[in-house]
């Protein structure tokens, strides 16, 4: 008799999950295929600056609207109130979810929120840098995605200036102006290229650092003034062809509430540095911030 009591209650409880499914429960965003998007490397120089288009690079969370729906690069479905993305063409844009200089963790949230707020998604901005199947060089892609984002015309939808630097010296001191102004740096863009779903020299980002990510191996006790609370971490690059990647300490760029509280064993972490030693390790390297979601 008690059997045939659980097993009652059991069906009315599984019953009672596909009524609430059925009748319109939130779902969790789901994981679509990551786009194909272009990805930049690191400026060097020796180019023919003439070449390029630059703008300003902007820390928040990448952005790729399919024509149906807004992406991670990851390909995570990003949850936005439904205004938000009301009249969009379903033509792909690629572009920065961006809170403004120096909101890089408020972006991070806002998008991370599976029911979207309202009242943070009202200061989010979509900046389109390109039409990725519009076809031609970038350079004919520029007035398109202007024209594009006019068609939209909507405040918080926006195309990046593109302009011209006429030396490196100048190119330079404008990142250094930017980055004083705080922004986080310079993305440069070869007018003549078509765009491609890969790394390439077609697209390179200008920073005063490098900065590139790793995973929280451990945590290392700290000594002195540090004493009792985290000194470092040890981190591990990702590895390549199926090797372990190389292993690091970082002791610098820690909050007091950091060092008390430091990053998860596991969490993905982004650092700074300024080149690589013989061996691979980057060199000066300082801790920026934990990578709360690696698809973003």
């Amino acid at each position: 008799m008690r059997r045939r009591l659980f097993l009652s209650l059991a069906s009315l409880l599984l019953a009672g999950s596909s009524l609430v499914q059925a009748v319109g429960a939130t779902p969790v965003p789901s994981q679509q295929p990551a786009p194909s998007l272009m990805l930049a490397n690191v400026y060097r120089s020796g180019i023919i600056l003439a070449n390029y288009w630059v703008s300003e690079k902007l820390d928040g969370v990448r952005g790729y609207w399919d024509g149906e729906k807004l992406l991670t690069r990851g390909g995570a479905r990003i949850v936005a109130p439904a205004w938000f993305t009301a009249g969009w063409p379903q033509v792909p844009m690629d572009g920065e979810l961006w809170a403004g200089r120096g909101q890089f963790a408020k972006a991070v949230s806002t998008v991370r929120q599976q029911t979207p707020d309202d009242t943070a998604w009202r200061a989010m901005r979509f900046m389109v840098f390109d039409l990725p199947a519009q076809g031609g060089p970038f350079t004919e892609r520029i007035p398109a995605l202007h024209g594009q984002v006019s068609q939209i015309d909507q405040p918080w939808v926006q195309a990046m200036a593109q302009f011209k630097v006429p030396n490196h010296s100048a190119l330079q001191n404008l990142l250094v102006k930017t980055v004083r102004q705080g922004g986080e740096g310079l993305m440069l863009h070869r007018g003549a290229s078509l765009y491609q779903g890969r790394r390439t020299d077609d697209l390179l980002k200008f920073k005063l650092h490098e900065d590139a990510e790793a995973r929280v191996i451990a945590h290392i006790s700290g000594k002195g003034k540090y004493a009792g609370v985290l000194g470092a971490l040890l981190l591990e690059m990702p590895g390549v062809d199926g090797q372990p990647g190389l292993r690091f300490k970082v002791g610098s760029g820690f909050s007091d509430e950091q060092r008390h509280s430091p990053p998860a064993l596991g969490s993905t972490v982004t650092y700074r540095f300024r080149g690589l030693n013989d061996s691979g390790i980057p060199r000066f390297a300082s801790f920026m911030r934990v990578r709360e979601d690696p698809s973003l």
